[in-house]
């Protein structure tokens, strides 16, 4: 392997990490903040937990209640 290919990989992937970083910390200060939400929080929890960049997107679109 060349040393160049990982490092221009890495470049290329670290906007991506770090965007899914913050949208899931984002999304889980608000989820715990908000008394209600569409749907059990639970639920809200996986989805933003365990589908990677989507699950907070999806979140921030569906899962709110407006206050």
């Amino acid at each position: 392997m060349d040393i160049t290919n990982d490092s221009n990989l890495l470049l290329i992937l670290l906007p991506l990490l770090v965007l899914q970083l913050i949208l899931l910390v984002v999304a889980l200060i608000d989820l715990l903040k908000r008394q209600e939400t569409n749907g059990p929080k639970w639920v809200w929890l996986l989805v933003i937990l365990f589908i990677n960049i989507l699950g907070p997107i999806v979140y921030f679109l569906w899962g709110r209640t407006k206050r």
